[in-house]
């Protein structure tokens, strides 16, 4: 197989811009991570006019892919978990061209899961965590059952996601294997929503009683990331500075939510500021307690 692809890498292994080359194969999983491909060969590069690009080749009967990905967006990739096949990929292929041993040090820092990776991937999961439970608590009360049946599920999905990330794992395209194992409380809700022979609305009303403990005592944790950026200052944040600190831009329009949450919690602390019109105040945020902020 290798020897048959290679022309279709080896041109772009001998460029300068190119940092590492490596080959996914079907064979190599037992759960599909390439798709309906037989082949999926990475080129990963420093600079590119394209982000992405993907090249589609047919050869023997069989089917390949070719992905060439910025080493920017790579990054993102891996620490937010936003192309979890991505993990997969450098995690079981097989290096091609490792430009001076570019690949083995991304593998061996993925493995090793620095700390300030993960408490920003836990704020990113926790705040998308709470937009879909309180969207899903909204439609809920509205008595729109479908709607908020689907956004439980993606909350449940995401509080399992950082529950493994909290235990200082990666989540998997497998996650809920690996919460049975780590919080078997998640997994248990998880199972009594889709399993339960009670009505829909029903299911509903006892996830959210039995879930709301649950989240909210994650409430220190999740808010870790977003608390440790605002404590750096003793300054007063308005939000529009913190939706462009570019520790938090990745939480785009989560950020918002996530901070009203930590407001409800009295972990974060508004200050009204005077403005011009009589009566109207500027919203100010300031952590009501550095020792509040937790390490993971």
């Amino acid at each position: 197989m290798e020897d048959l692809l290679r022309p279709i890498y080896q041109e772009r292994a001998s460029h300068p811009n190119t940092l590492g080359i490596i080959m996914i194969e079907k064979a190599m999983n037992t759960i599909s991570v390439i798709d309906t491909f037989d082949t999926v060969i990475l080129v990963v590069v420093k600079d590119s006019e394209d982000t992405i690009s993907i090249k589609h080749y047919a050869f023997e009967n069989q089917k390949a892919s070719l992905h060439i990905i910025e080493e920017k967006k790579l990054k993102e990739w891996l620490l937010f978990g936003s192309n979890r096949k991505i993990s997969e990929w450098i995690l079981n292929g097989k290096i091609l061209f490792d430009r001076n041993e570019y690949i083995t040090k991304l593998k061996l820092e993925f493995q090793e899961f620095p700390f300030n990776d993960r408490q920003k991937k836990i704020g990113i999961e926790f705040a998308k965590l709470i937009r879909r439970y309180q969207d899903g608590r909204v439609f809920l009360g509205q008595r729109n059952y479908l709607d908020a049946y689907n956004n439980v599920v993606h909350a449940l999905h995401h509080l399992a996601r950082l529950a493994v990330i909290e235990n200082g794992f990666h989540p998997e395209v497998t996650v809920w294997n690996q919460v049975r194992q780590i919080e078997p409380q998640i997994h248990k809700l998880y199972e009594e929503l889709i399993e339960s022979e009670e009505s829909l609305e029903k299911r509903l009303e006892l996830l959210f009683l039995a879930s709301d403990f649950l989240i909210n005592s994650k409430a220190s944790v999740g808010g870790d990331h977003l608390l440790t950026v605002m404590a750096c200052s003793n300054e007063l944040w308005s939000f529009g500075e913190l939706a462009k600190h570019p520790e938090l831009e990745l939480y785009s329009v989560d950020l918002e939510v996530l901070l009203e949450y930590l407001v409800e919690k009295q972990l974060i602390v508004v200050n009204k500021v005077e403005t011009k019109g009589v009566g109207i105040f500027h919203r100010k945020y300031v952590v009501s307690n550095k020792n509040n902020i937790v390490r993971i």
